[in-house]
């Protein structure tokens, strides 16, 4: 059979061409057709018209094969590829897309977009990995519960230094509060959450990993023992002073929502800084306030029940005062404390034989009571340096090496008979003559 004699059909033109042959051969009436295919009399008229007519083409729509009128220009289709291969190579179609609209003015949706890149090989389809945990519903409330994590990445690429990314997202509604950061730590991670807590209030609980900021890695102390209770980390103990629930997961997948928020954060955020040309932490702090008002606006999901269970800040209180690193430290006879290798004096008059020490986000050091009162102190800059002692100077004595004539470098034969081979020598007396005389003697 020619090529031009293969005609394409569809499932639907099929049934439709099996009833009209069955009117064509006079077996059924066009009114029976009509409840068959669930269209008027009027079109069953027309289609067994026009296949009678032009046979099994005049099935065919009268379009097919042409170009939709909605059709984008072939020269839109041209310049959004090539703009996708010169500026957007490692975009998703998704994020391409947006940004073709914003930056260059190009309206496309993403699928449209998507199906020219895989028609011109800049783009493959990505299968998703297996899911093979069960699944959790979301919180019901906003604030019962907030995922936290850090994530270490080269987020501004060649431009800037490597740092953390740390992070919150609301388990209810996916509200995402983040900011960037030198390291992941105790005063980063005690930074992080005083903002949250400013700006939202305190939640219910608090879901994180098992890093070493977060959970702490050393045995429990005597105090901790006969208390009953496990050790805590400085972050932990805060959290917990503030009446908030601190839950450990024990795997990434449990907090799964902060995980994949990362994921997503690696891929978006690191592109739109690289267009902003953000290359440092300050500036990657100033970004997100802009940027992430607007993800949440897009991205974020209504909660169940509208109550929202963060708990406003009372006033009065200071948040320095918990989200702090504290030691406990001993009061010296002369009302001194050391720490951190500094001695600060005491001015305060206190029968307190142990005091707390508070290590403040600012730098700042706070020595307080048990009971909570503070210490008026002074830091002692200059100590008076002790004394050297001045050891004994020992002198060496000369190791003394004897001559060759000395007795004792002489052998037991020379000792027995001096006069043979006696030292100095001026000449060596020969075998023979040694002989001689010892006949002689």
């Amino acid at each position: 059979m020619a090529e031009g004699d293969i005609i394409m059909i569809s499932q639907k033109e099929l049934r439709y061409l099996a009833v009209i042959r069955k009117i064509l051969e006079k077996r059924i009436n066009k009114t029976e057709a009509a409840k068959i295919l669930d269209i008027s009399r009027q079109q069953v008229i027309r289609i067994t018209k026009r296949v009678f007519d032009e046979g099994e083409k005049g099935l065919l729509h009268r379009l097919r094969g042409r170009t939709s009128n909605r059709a984008y220009p072939k020269e839109v289709k041209k310049a959004a590829c090539k703009l996708y291969r010169d500026k957007y190579w490692d975009f998703g179609p998704t994020l391409a897309s947006e940004k073709l609209f914003e930056i260059d003015n190009i309206k496309l949706s993403d699928e449209t977009l998507r199906s020219w890149l895989l028609e011109s090989g800049d783009w493959q389809k990505r299968k998703k990995g297996r899911k093979h945990r069960k699944w959790r519903d979301r919180k019901v409330h906003c604030g019962q519960m907030l995922q936290g994590d850090g994530s270490h990445h080269k987020w501004f690429e060649d431009r800037g230094p490597e740092c953390v990314l740390m992070g919150f997202i609301d388990d209810a509604t996916s509200r995402v509060y983040a900011r960037f950061y030198e390291y992941e730590g105790t005063i980063p991670a005690m930074d992080m959450m005083k903002r949250y807590l400013r700006k939202y209030g305190i939640p219910v609980s608090l879901y994180m990993d098992n890093h070493a900021t977060y959970k702490a890695r050393g045995k429990a102390t005597i105090e901790d023992e006969l208390a009953g209770r496990e050790p805590l980390s400085q972050f932990e103990r805060g959290v917990k002073e503030l009446g908030m629930e601190f839950i450990h997961a024990r795997s990434p997948q449990a907090k799964g929502r902060i995980e994949r928020l990362f994921k997503t954060f690696q891929d978006r955020v690191l592109k739109e800084m690289r267009l902003a040309n953000v290359g440092s932490i300050r500036e990657g702090n100033t970004f997100l306030r802009g940027y992430l008002p607007k993800y949440n606006k897009r991205f974020g999901v209504i909660a169940k029940d509208p109550a929202d269970l963060h708990r406003e800040l009372p006033d009065g209180l200071e948040l320095d005062a918990y989200l702090c690193i504290k030691t406990l430290r001993t009061i010296r006879n002369d009302y001194t404390v050391t720490h951190d290798k500094k001695l600060y004096q005491v001015i305060s008059m206190t029968k307190a034989k142990k005091v707390t020490a508070e290590d403040r986000i600012s730098g700042k050091v706070v020595i307080r009571e048990y009971s909570g009162r503070l210490l008026d102190y002074v830091e002692i800059k200059s100590r008076p340096k002790k004394r050297k002692e001045e050891k004994p100077k020992i002198k060496l004595r000369k190791r003394y090496i004897p001559p060759m004539s000395h007795p004792y470098k002489k052998s037991m034969y020379d000792r027995r008979y001096p006069q043979i081979n006696s030292y100095p020598q001026k000449e060596k007396s020969s075998k023979k003559e040694k002989e001689l005389l010892l006949l002689v003697h």
